[in-house]
């Protein structure tokens, strides 16, 4: 870009002698086109009757320049007249931004001070060049060139272009570590965010150099140490080196780790004498003689808080007091606990609802008028109501009464739509391609209610569903509902089940919570379905079923979501009577239960499971294939899908199935040599089963005897989870170690689904 040219000229006039000031009794201003004489004079701040010199000329100028409406600039003395010769600055018609990929024209144009229909400065525009080459170095793209156009137009307007060549990004090629003797650089290299550059992170950017990453990476490296015990842990020095060409960077990490310390004695400053210390001390995170961690002396902290404040102490701040020991390499902790008087919720006020009822708020909140005031409480309130999915954000807003130990609280709520239009398709080897869609009103009249609308078909199933929900019947946690499906199973062509079955189902339920983990069920169903078993040669023939059941359901689980990984239980019991004058007579009994434990920084889980049925036929009453259990397949990896058990001597590619079963899995799921960002997994797992036999009329068929057995079989096999941008995809390998001869093996898995 060239200069602006500012020209600063004092012209001796007649009778001026030397340097000595002239009065000014005229002011005559030239070369102006947009602005007028008088605006000109008012910039210059000169007036008739002025006494001007050089230094003075050379002030008008100045001040004329800064105002950045001229190019060129020439004030001098001539006589009495002061001459203010002007050439004024291009107006900026209009600014783009060119050839930018990387970065969106609209986070440029933040960045760009240079707008249209101001005048034209050059210093403006360069600073505006370097605002944004500073936003490339960001995301790592150092070698790129800012060139910006000025197009002249008519009338003195221009048009400003910022032509963008982007180049490459800057990678980062290596990560050491020096100083670091507890930990491998391996290990440290996980901690932080940044990653050496590999052709499969192509779809993140923590393997391009950047500036601020990298000092967050630091202070990642300071929480993980502080995490371990390292407490005088620093980042002595980072350093860096860009290759000549700019396209790699390598960075260096210089460490010292200092000793390890535990913590000491651990003891609570409680001042509330109603507030027992074993619930105090029960909520502690921290145990004298284990590893100090920065992380669980702030879990502590809160728990305590919530602690108190369950006792209607509000508003109570906990602060830990630590002591160093350096020889014993301890740490001793006080955790003082703030003294404040009970406060109590004097009202409950609910805004923002223009569709939802109070009501339905209300009985979502675990907390009346005139209880204690707990932050707790309030915080299982808010979540509750955010689980709903009814409302965009819920906000509880506690405000102090003055002179009183009363709190009001205001509940205000953000609503969204709660109709939910979905679809999907899919594929596996039960169901092989399938599609569905569906409505969901979640919030049906703002009563809370759900209602939903849903049809699917697959190669082997097709359904269509209605389903109607009540949360709160008679005003009490108590969910009410029915529901209204018609199903078509084609089983004849898949795996081991030869039979196909259309099923009309109307069912009731009602369900209430025991307690925080247990709740129990009560379904009562009528079925009239049409069944087709190829082994019966009897035709399509009609089956009525009416059922009455209870269920219990156990959830107990501490989830981490971004791993997805879980430890805790997840069991369910199940008993129904099949029977009141229908086609089959029986009962069914069903348990299965789920525990799980992630360990490794959460990153692994160990999966244990198994799963009992039984079906106890009255009366010498004969149950019907389709309503039998089944192996193989999902539930027993390594084996076809209904691909062990029983068999017919002539249908053998089908299983009798059988009247209860037991089968079971552990499975261990670890990390990749992938980044966690790609949500791939692996797993081991090894499969259990055993299928009991069929009624005994199946024993034979046209005077043969089938083949009859409860064995045990087993498998083992291993898989790839991932949780792509599409959907979930999962594939898994097994092998079969115990097999009866007309088993059916499939080695391979293969299941995936999405949402749109």
């Amino acid at each position: 870009m060239k200069k602006q040219h500012v020209i600063f000229a004092t012209y001796l006039g007649l009778g001026i002698v030397g340097a000595n000031a002239t009065v000014v009794s005229k002011i005559d201003v030239s070369g102006n086109q947009r602005m007028d004489s008088e605006s000109v004079r008012i910039i210059s701040d000169v007036h008739i009757g002025d006494k001007i010199d050089t230094e003075r000329t050379n002030q008008i100028a100045k001040k004329l320049q800064e105002s950045g409406y001229f190019s060129k600039i020439n004030v001098y003395m001539s006589g009495n007249t002061l001459k203010i010769d002007i050439a004024e600055s291009p107006t900026i018609n209009v600014v783009t931004v060119e050839g930018n990929d990387e970065i969106s024209t609209d986070d440029l144009k933040k960045e760009i001070r240079t707008k249209e229909r101001t005048s034209y400065d050059e210093s403006i525009i360069g600073a505006d060049v370097r605002r944004m080459l500073t936003l490339y170095q960001r995301k790592g793209y150092f070698g790129t060139k800012i060139d910006p156009k000025k197009i002249k137009l008519e009338n003195n307007r221009v048009n400003i272009v910022y032509e963008i060549t982007e180049g490459h990004p800057t990678y980062i090629s290596d990560i050491k570590f020096t100083g670091n003797k507890k930990f491998r650089s391996r290990e440290l290299r996980s901690e932080i965010l940044s990653r050496e550059h590999a052709w499969w992170r192509f779809m993140t950017q923590f393997d391009v150099f950047d500036e601020d990453r990298i000092l967050y990476d630091q202070q990642m490296l300071r929480q993980f140490y502080l995490r371990n015990g390292y407490v005088d842990f620093q980042v002595l020095n980072t350093t860096g080196l860009f290759t000549p060409d700019r396209e790699y960077y390598s960075v260096t990490f210089d460490v010292s780790e200092g000793e390890k310390y535990k913590f000491g004695k651990i003891d609570i400053d409680n001042p509330f004498p109603d507030v027992p210390m074993d619930v105090l001390t029960r909520v502690l995170k921290v145990s004298s003689n284990t590893t100090y961690n920065v992380d669980l002396v702030e879990e502590t902290m809160s728990a305590l808080r919530s602690a108190v404040a369950d006792y209607g102490y509000a508003f109570i701040n906990v602060e830990p007091v630590p002591t160093k020991n350096d020889t014993s390499h301890t740490i001793d902790m006080i955790f003082k606990i703030q003294k404040t008087n009970r406060i109590y919720l004097n009202s409950i006020n609910i805004l923002g609802n223009v569709r939802t009822f109070d009501s339905v708020i209300e009985q979502l909140i675990p907390m009346r008028s005139g209880d204690p005031f707990s932050l707790q409480t309030i915080e299982t309130g808010r979540q509750n109501l955010m689980r709903t999915r009814y409302f965009k954000d819920v906000q509880m807003i506690p405000t102090r009464i003055a002179d009183a130990n009363m709190m009001n609280l205001d509940i205000k709520v953000e609503e969204q739509p709660t109709g939910e239009l979905s679809g999907g398709f899919g594929w596996s080897n039960i169901n092989g391609f399938m599609i569905d869609a569906g409505i969901t009103e979640n919030n049906f009249m703002g009563r809370g209610q759900t209602v939903q609308l849903r049809g699917s078909i697959a190669q082997y199933q097709k359904q269509a569903l209605f389903s109607f929900t009540e949360p709160f019947l008679f005003g009490r946690p108590l969910s009410a509902g029915f529901d209204i499906s018609y199903t078509m199973y084609n089983y004849s062509s898949l795996g081991g089940f030869g039979y196909d079955r259309d099923s009309l189902t109307l069912a009731t339920r009602m369900g209430w919570k025991l307690t925080d983990h247990w709740s129990q069920n009560m379904r009562l169903s009528a079925s009239f379905d049409q069944n087709y078993d190829i082994q019966s040669k009897n035709g399509w023939a009609d089956a009525n079923l009416y059922t009455l059941g209870t269920y219990f359901k156990y959830h107990n689980l501490d989830t981490n979501f971004q791993q997805n990984t879980h430890t805790g239980v997840v069991a369910n019991l199940g008993i129904a009577y099949t029977g009141f004058g229908g086609t089959e007579t029986f009962m069914r009994y069903n348990a299965d239960i789920i525990g799980m434990i992630k360990f490794l920084d959460d990153r692994w889980q160990l999966r244990s499971s198994i799963d009992f049925g039984y079906l106890q036929t009255l009366d010498d009453d004969y149950v019907s294939r389709v309503y039998r259990y089944f192996l193989g397949g999902e539930t027993l990896r390594g084996f076809d899908i209904a691909g062990v058990g029983s068999r017919n001597w002539y249908y053998t590619t089908y299983s009798l199935g059988g009247l209860w079963k037991i089968n079971g899995s552990t499975q261990l799921n670890f990390p990749v040599f992938i980044p966690d960002e790609y949500q791939i997994k692996g797993f081991l797992f090894a499969d259990y089963g055993i299928l009991g036999k069929p009624p005994h009329k199946e024993y034979e068929f046209i005077g043969h005897k089938n083949y009859i057995d409860n064995d045990w079989r087993t498998s083992v096999g291993f898989g790839i989870y991932w949780n792509t941008p599409m959907g979930p995809m999962n594939f898994s390998w097994g092998w079969p170690l115990k097999m009866n001869k007309y088993d059916r093996e499939q080695r391979f898995l293969l299941s995936f689904e999405t949402q749109f």
